[in-house]
């Protein structure tokens, strides 16, 4: 029986790869556009190597090449960027690496958490320049930030990133509110959650419900001054909404790690303010977390290839 043939576009660790290479003969592709193939461009790929097993990480994965010979596409993260419908149509089976990794993405979190209300960013950008003490205010009254014991933090949504925040944010002496009408446990529901909070954390989901949600309305209910965060998505809210509130005062700083297509163009206004630290999708850019996915990925790719049920299949094909 002829052996697969599995194309590699992420780079994967070694350990994850030579375990790929035992039960697949592999092409890995060395040079990849930064935000991945097009549909186009992949299929002309997977048509050159005759791969019947593609992995990815965002690169779009639709109608052209959803009409070749593929068995199984397997993405590393959620397949926002595969044609999930299409490829159950076609019979292609479509796996993902497991749950997101909630102690890198909550580890993150604090981060931003700590640059916008510290000023870190900027600050650093000073002493870099060699402008620490330009003009007549000095750095300490200039970069001054806010303390964050005896803050309040609202986490919006307790799911598993949510639950690893909560508890971090304790151990910093911040009192801790919780939104989700999915768990009892949750304390406030949104509006009062906005009300009372000093910093706002999104860790919620993207769905057709969710999709926008945070926008005008809830950028306006949020205390004056408050920090926003998003770790999630950046779909999740509305960009504008949120570039206005930072604009005119009423969110005071806000940490980004996620953009609509993980792409923020450089005219763009939020670029511009001061109040606003920005990492391109870093939640889970830790050696630890690659090695975890990756090695998730590869065994279900073995138990495909063997006959038997993937354990993280978006799309499981019938025969």
């Amino acid at each position: 029986m002829r052996r697969p043939r599995a194309l590699v576009l992420p780079t994967l660790p070694e350990s994850a790869l030579a375990r790929l290479g035992e039960i697949a003969d592999l092409t890995e592709v060395p040079a990849r556009p930064n935000l991945g193939f097009t549909d186009e461009q992949l299929a002309d790929l997977v048509i050159e190597t005759g791969a019947t097993v593609l992995i990815t990480d965002g690169d779009q994965v639709r109608e052209s090449v959803l009409g070749l010979h593929l068995d199984v596409v397997a993405t590393m993260g959620p397949p926002a960027s595969v044609d999930l419908e299409l490829a159950a149509e076609r019979g292609v089976t479509v796996l993902h690496a497991a749950e997101r990794d909630p102690e890198a993405v909550a580890e993150l979190t604090l981060a931003l958490l700590f640059a916008v209300s510290r000023n870190i960013v900027s600050a650093d950008r000073e002493v870099r320049r060699g402008r620490v003490y330009h003009g007549r205010v000095p750095p300490a009254q200039r970069h001054r930030g806010r303390r964050l014991t005896g803050r309040t933090i609202g986490i919006v949504g307790l799911g598993r990133v949510g639950r690893a925040l909560r508890w971090r944010c304790e151990g910093l002496g911040m009192r801790v509110i919780v939104c989700d009408p999915f768990v009892p446990e949750a304390t406030h529901p949104l509006p009062a959650l906005l009300e009372e909070a000093d910093v706002v954390s999104l860790h919620v989901p993207l769905t057709e419900e969710t999709r926008g949600f945070f926008g005008y309305t809830e950028f306006g209910a949020m205390r004056p001054g408050a920090i926003y965060l998003n770790t999630s998505r950046g779909a999740l809210h509305d960009l504008k909404a949120l570039v206005e509130a930072l604009r005119w005062g009423q969110v005071g700083g806000a940490g980004l790690d996620h953009f609509e297509g993980e792409w923020l163009d450089r005219a763009h206004p939020l670029i511009r303010l001061p109040n606003v630290v920005l990492t391109p999708r870093l939640g889970e850019a830790t050696g630890e977390s690659r090695e975890e996915l990756a090695e998730t990925l590869v065994d279900d790719i073995a138990r495909f290839l063997r006959g038997e049920e993937p354990a993280h299949a978006y799309v499981q094909a019938t025969a």
